[in-house]
């Protein structure tokens, strides 16, 4: 893989906008191609970021042959069908979060990508920042001790007016898939598989689910208490609880740059990680990183756990009796 790799954007919406931006941060990333359902956002989004080709199609983008790695971001529902066509073509790719809208499609995207030996990968972008390098090594160095409990909340307040996609169950739409996957997915990070959740959540007048809570154990005894929403902001921030002491990620938890650690015996200690740009560079770093390398998968964000991540999203949605259009 030559230094310099060539990305294609499927899917012109606000999150490939914010990627692109992150892409600018990125060393030995070129923004090649863009490619989208109708010309006139084709054009536009090429105009916006000057990007020199554009494709009505995301066909004709993942057949690109200038193109090195396609990121997708188009809405949930889409990402299992555009998922597939890259991955069909020989195109490693980057998958937005959540990977897909449940575990069927899940392990299906990953299994095609295992048989035609790319690269794919969940852009589960809180996992690379700075400041989750420094806890992962707070962690490893046991300063907390055994990890006991772990809090984390991630709530909005939007409206159908102003984020319509959140409210359209046919889309993915609710909280749980928008702002409850981070959570999820951190509490996966630290702890692993729950054994056992516990949930509830308050469906809304548009289908989709507007708030919720869960708690899950692990097997150790240690247990998470997370909470997500679409019409209630919230904190932000997660806590790491464990028997020496503990560890706070302030608010925005999901791109944090402070934690404080605080023990036991009263020591507290603020410690900083400055984060460039709007911090979507770094999983496009990860990824360009494994192109080089060779991988067919992060080790950061391996594909078994971002399957996990989704059956443990279904077991919970099963528990509130929510599915989405198409499934059985």
């Amino acid at each position: 893989m030559a230094d310099r790799i060539r990305w294609g954007i499927l899917g012109t919406g606000r999150v490939s906008a914010k990627f692109v931006e992150g892409l600018h941060n990125a060393p030995g990333a070129e923004v090649r191609a863009v490619g989208s359902r109708s010309p006139e956002t084709a054009k536009a989004f090429a105009d916006r970021f000057e990007i020199p080709v554009r494709h009505v199609s995301y066909e004709d983008l993942a057949g690109d042959p200038s193109v090195d790695v396609i990121y997708v971001g188009t809405p949930h529902s889409c990402h299992y069908r555009d998922t597939v066509l890259a991955s069909q073509s020989g195109k490693p790719v980057l998958v937005e979060k959540p990977f897909m809208l449940n575990a069927a499609q899940a392990e299906g995207a990953v299994a095609l990508a295992r048989d035609k030996k790319v690269f794919l990968m969940e852009a589960m972008w809180t996992r690379f920042l700075p400041l989750m390098e420094g806890l992962r090594g707070l962690l490893h160095d046991h300063v907390i001790g055994e990890l006991h409990l772990l809090s984390a909340d991630l709530g909005i307040r939007r409206t159908p007016e102003s984020r319509p996609r959140l409210f359209d169950l046919s889309l993915g739409g609710g909280a749980l898939l928008d702002t409850g996957v981070y959570p999820v997915s951190l509490s996966s990070l630290l702890l692993g598989v729950p054994e056992r959740i516990v949930s509830m959540a308050k469906i809304g007048s548009y289908g989709v689910d507007e708030r919720a809570a869960m708690l899950f154990e692990f097997r150790g005894g240690a247990l998470a208490v997370l909470y997500c929403a679409i019409r209630t902001e919230t904190p932000k921030e997660a806590m790491l609880m464990g028997e020496m002491g503990h560890i706070r990620l302030h608010a925005n938890f999901v791109h944090p740059t402070q934690l404080t650690l605080t023990l036991n015996e009263g020591a507290e200690r603020v410690m900083l990680f400055p984060m460039e740009g709007n911090g979507l560079q770094y999983e496009a770093v990860e990824v360009m990183r494994c192109l080089r390398e060779g991988c067919l998968e992060s080790p950061r964000m391996p594909l078994d756990e971002s399957v996990s991540i989704m059956r443990t999203l279904d077991e919970i949605r099963a528990q509130w009796g929510l599915k989405y259009p198409g499934e059985s």
